[in-house]
């Protein structure tokens, strides 16, 4: 069969039947759309420039405005400091001139000729214990300001409390208390000043003894948990006023005769020092309990605790009594 002769495409492009009328007025259009394109172009632009424009001066004034909130709550922070620096210098002014205005009393006593050796000698021992309280009060405000300025060391908590158990221990025993230790530590380490936090628990461990009647009971312990360890001081003494116990913390207030008022202060102290708290739980005639809440060292710093030997088994004989 004869195929039928191949007829060529019709060209169906469309520009190519355009008359030059009308691809002038197609490319008239184009430019008119491009010539609005532009200018809508050039009208966002200029809008986003304005835009920011204001945007920056909105960032400025943010900026200035915080500025201005930084530097009042650093002046607000500078005047509380200050008015606290005053009210502390005007209680250790007061605390240091009652000491010294006896002191000065019984050492001019001394001065007559006539005075009987026997009142010499209690004027004399009434002076040394005035210029003692004096002492110990200049060294309670030093730990109270070197605990806001803590340095930092692995310490083995475990270390610290056998430390604190020993040197408490005798007195305790010489007042007819029963000292106990309970170590659950784990082996937690604190990075921190040794002898600042050590102090510490002393202070609590000596409120405690002075606190208590023969045959009462005190009990050092320490608990470990996932991030923080919790040193506890707990007596069965004559417990603390709900009055009193709301100013337990407040430098220079005390109950005790003789006290400096800063103990307890230091305490505080030397826990937020740490990054820590001490919080403390009494009633009157059923006793006390201090908790110190300390952060432990991260993980890199921790060290196991080494005890001497027979340490580890005093310390059970202890626990276990």
């Amino acid at each position: 069969m004869r195929r039928p002769p191949h007829r060529r495409r019709a060209n169906m492009n469309p520009v190519s039947t355009l008359s030059p009328q009308q691809l002038e007025q197609a490319f008239q259009v184009f430019n008119l759309a491009s010539s609005d394109l532009c200018l809508a172009y050039e009208e966002l632009r200029q809008q986003a420039l304005v835009l920011t424009r204001e945007l920056a001066l909105a960032n400025g004034e943010l900026r200035r405005q915080f500025a201005e909130k930084e530097a009042l709550r650093e002046s607000a922070q500078r005047r509380e400091r200050l008015a606290a620096m005053g009210e502390m210098a005007a209680r250790l002014a007061h605390q240091l001139r009652t000491p010294l205005a006896t002191a000065l009393l019984y050492s001019a006593q001394l001065g007559e000729p006539a005075l009987p050796p026997a009142e010499r000698a209690r004027f004399a021992g009434k002076t040394v214990d005035r210029l003692r309280h004096l002492e110990r009060l200049i060294e309670d405000m030093l730990l109270f300001l070197r605990g806001a300025s803590a340095g930092c060391e692995p310490v083995a908590a475990a270390e610290l409390l056998r430390e604190a158990f020993q040197t408490m221990e005798p007195q305790a025993l010489a007042r007819g208390l029963l000292l106990e230790l309970r170590d659950g530590s784990a082996g937690c380490t604190l990075r921190a000043d040794r002898q600042a936090l050590a102090g510490a628990l002393l202070s609590l461990l000596e409120n405690a003894v002075q606190a208590c009647a023969p045959g009462a009971r005190i009990r050092l312990a320490a608990i470990a948990g996932d991030s923080e360890l919790a040193f506890c001081v707990s007596d069965t003494g004559e417990g603390i006023e709900p009055e009193a116990q709301a100013r337990l913390f407040e430098p220079f207030f005390t109950t005790r005769s003789g006290g400096t008022g800063l103990g307890l202060a230091i305490v505080r102290a030397v826990a937020e020092a740490h990054g820590g708290s001490v919080d403390a739980r009494s009633a009157p005639g059923a006793g006390s309990e201090f908790v110190l809440r300390l952060p432990l060292a991260p993980a890199a710093e921790r060290r196991p605790t080494v005890f001497t030997k027979g340490i580890v088994d005093d310390i059970a004989a202890t626990a276990d009594s």
